[in-house]
């Protein structure tokens, strides 16, 4: 970990006192400057969880959940949070919920409290969601809430519309990276994942997202919506250069 060049990579300076406001400033810089994306899988190149940092910080490059939350998770120990990663296992159209350690995500407490802090789950909070049953928790990317599952889990929902639509559940148990290698390998493998369905490049902005697949351009502001679709494989990999400064090799 190289702490410097970290936040180098998502812009922030100023002090590294321990706060839920420097957690809040973190988190949100990441989700700027540090893009979720699966680019790799569709280029056969193998995703280890180890080389996130390199990837993420020294390569410009983006990453999903595991190589995001996971990097970001070393990057708050460093600092001095006291974090620990946690499972979540993602809702799918079924109704259902995914394998334990389908997603990776951060626990962070501070001061007696605790924060669901997540930087990999694309169009999800700008900021950590505190742990309050049935609270409604509102910032500029939308309002989510956390609830009581079962026995066992949370649940994660985020408003949409009128209606609060699941997005994980999950439980308060600390893993570590060995844990989630199984669906790590998972995703980048099976048919059945949504990762090597499609490929996706998605970015935050201040006011919306930009996100490119391998078919179109979104570009989101506010209460508008650009879209735009790729008649020539080589619009994707201009717009990817464009916005995301993501270049890839040949192969």
């Amino acid at each position: 970990m190289d702490t410097a060049a970290y936040l180098k990579r998502i812009n922030y300076e100023g002090d590294l006192q321990v706060s839920p406001d420097l957690l809040k400033k973190l988190q949100y810089l990441h989700l700027l400057h540090i893009p979720f994306e699966n680019l790799d899988i569709h280029q056969g190149v193998e995703i280890k969880m180890e080389n996130a940092f390199s990837k993420l910080i020294e390569r410009g490059r983006g990453g999903f959940c595991y190589e995001l939350n996971g990097a970001f998770f070393g990057l708050l120990k460093d600092i001095g949070f006291q974090v620990r990663l946690i499972s979540g296992r993602v809702a799918n159209k079924e109704g259902g919920f995914g394998q334990e350690f389908d997603h990776m995500a951060i626990l962070a407490e501070i001061d007696g409290s605790r924060y669901l802090v997540d930087v990999g789950f694309g169009d999800f909070s700008a900021e950590p969601l505190k742990i309050m049953l049935d609270i409604l928790q509102h910032d500029r990317y939308g309002d989510f809430q956390i609830e009581k599952f079962d026995g066992r889990y949370l649940i994660v929902k985020k408003r949409i519309a009128d209606v609060f639509v699941p997005e994980y559940i999950f439980t308060e148990t600390a893993r570590v990276p060995e844990d989630f290698k199984e669906m790590a390998i998972y995703h980048q493998t099976s048919e059945k994942s949504s990762f090597t369905k499609k490929k996706i490049c998605s970015i935050a902005t201040e006011n919306g997202r930009i996100t490119i697949t391998g078919e179109r351009l979104k570009i989101r502001e506010a209460e508008e919506l650009m879209e735009k679709k790729f008649e020539e494989e080589s619009e994707f990999h201009h717009y990817l250069r464009k916005y995301f400064n993501i270049q890839l090799s040949s192969r």
